[in-house]
């Protein structure tokens, strides 16, 4: 334990403790296996809930492969998700922990894009908390932040699943409210459609300006009720045609979809819903997806759907989610850094061996990175991306030395022919951010419940004085502390 101590106090107090000797006369040394917890916590009950599988990302060799290139995910769903099940009295199973959600779950604090750029970059290196001798490098990304004035007008359509499954306190009620608050934000010029679907597809409500109805809305939400099949692929198609009949030109055109992907009537295989899904992408039509409910949640449904729909995907399982995504965070419904992808090119004079943490169903070739046709990500106004790659260092290194480049592409709009590119060159300094120390208490947090085979030291008393320590005011990064103190307090 006094090892495991020594190691958080030292990756804490780095920034202060800077010597001329340089960076690695502060490398941590391996910490225990011992956790503050008396037992590990419990698995979760059997359910119908739905995930594909994670392959985690292996070490590659520099001398091998000397970049690596990945498409962002701004999504947090893995996150929220976990955060229900903690709840609950158990953890999520282990395909549900996609830790790149779970540190994108989180707003950091990174600098705002300069000039007529709409996206930032930066990155770090410092010591890996659970790997003694190993480099943990962090990439960070932030979309430009806009005023309300900034934002163009919205069309959304709200593709609601009214089916049986939704039935429920923790779904169709928590929706209804939700949305009823995200009305309240919204302006004058912003318009919303509402497309319900169970055993027959329905347009709800047509398009309304909110100048003109915005009661007549609020009243139509309110009006929601679940009941029957669920025929989700039809009602897909409405919506995006409903989407595209009030298209603004240079707007937020949004569908915004709240589910808890059973479909069972109609179009109903991932794949073809992928393909509908793709046929509209280059018409500037965005995909957000909202997911509800436990038991037979179709997570890995819902996640291919929205990588595809040039959107984010989102997990609701309590009132202050819905709004924290519907109100708080409102801006990031308009995306302002579109086909965001990255590329790492590591210096082979410095680094041997490198491994992407998470992002494993977002890795892409050198070619697809170059390829501006390629669909990636999407980056919304305001919000950040966090990537983070566990380095092994080639050995008698001298202080000061290049990492490598960090380079990012990304498009204004999604019409955009080719992409924008920027480059931040990465190498050591005395200093790390209390983002880094937090994003690596995430990190440490996600490897134990993946029960990864790379997470060596890491526990989960590690992972809470990690977070504890760079968690500051924010209260969603305080509740992670408690969060993985419940995580340790459960048996098996």
């Amino acid at each position: 334990m006094k090892q495991q101590h020594l190691l958080i106090a030292g990756i804490l107090l780095l920034a202060t403790a800077c010597s001329k000797e340089g960076y690695y006369n502060y490398m941590p040394k391996a910490a225990g296996q011992d956790a503050v917890y008396e037992s590990d916590p419990v698995s979760p009950p059997q359910s119908g809930d739905s995930f594909d599988e994670i392959k985690e990302n292996p070490f590659v060799k520099v001398a091998d492969e000397p970049q690596s290139s990945f498409s962002v995910d701004a999504d947090g769903a893995a996150y929220a998700y976990m955060r229900r099940c903690i709840t609950q009295g158990f953890l999520p199973q282990r395909n549900a922990v996609r830790i790149e959600e779970y540190l994108n779950y989180f707003t950091f604090n990174y600098p705002e894009p300069k000039g007529e750029e709409t996206l930032a970059i930066n990155g770090e290196i410092g010591p890996c908390p659970w790997n003694a001798g190993h480099s943990l490098l962090r990439l960070g990304l932030k979309g430009k932040s806009l005023q309300e004035s900034e934002i163009p007008a919205a069309n959304f359509i709200l593709l609601v699943d009214v089916s049986g499954s939704m039935s429920g306190s923790d779904r169709i009620d928590l929706l209804k409210s939700g949305l009823v608050n995200m009305v309240d934000y919204m302006r004058p010029q912003d318009r919303m459609a509402i497309i319900t679907y169970s055993g027959s597809v329905q347009k709800f409500l047509e398009s309304t300006l909110l100048s003109q109805g915005k009661e007549q809305i609020k009243s139509a939400i309110r009006g929601l009720v679940a009941s029957g099949s669920t025929a989700g692929g039809a009602a897909m198609k409405m919506a995006y045609e409903e989407a595209a009949a009030h298209y603004i030109e240079g707007g937020n055109n949004r569908i915004i979809m709240c589910t808890d992907g059973d479909f069972n009537v109609g179009v109903s295989s991932t794949d073809a819903l992928v393909e509908m899904v793709e046929s509209y992408q280059e018409k500037g039509i965005y995909l957000s997806i909202m997911g509800f409910g436990y038991g037979n949640f179709q997570d890995s449904r819902m996640e291919n759907l929205s990588n595809h729909g040039n959107g984010t995907y989102t997990y609701i399982d309590s009132e202050e989610e819905m709004m924290k995504v519907f109100v708080q965070e409102r801006s990031h419904f308009y995306s302002v850094a579109n086909d965001t992808k990255c590329q790492v090119r590591f210096n082979p004079e410095v680094v041997e061996s490198y491994r992407l943490i998470g992002y494993e169903n977002r890795v892409m070739t050198a070619e697809e990175f170059e390829d501006s046709k390629k669909d990636a990500g999407e980056i919304g106004a305001g919000q950040t991306v966090t990537a983070l790659y566990e380095l092994v260092l080639k050995e008698g290194l001298e202080e000061g030395f290049y990492v490598g480049d960090f380079e990012a592409r990304y498009k204004y709009s999604l019409k955009d022919a080719e992409s924008h590119s920027l480059t931040e060159s990465i190498g050591t300094t005395c200093e790390i951010s209390p983002e880094f120390t937090f994003a690596a208490g995430v990190a440490a947090y996600g490897l134990v419940l993946l029960d990864s085979e790379y997470k060596a030291d890491a526990t989960l008393s590690m992972a809470k004085e990690l977070v504890a320590g760079a968690a500051g005011e924010d209260s969603f990064r305080k509740q992670l502390v408690s969060l993985i103190e419940k995580a340790g307090t459960r048996s098996k």
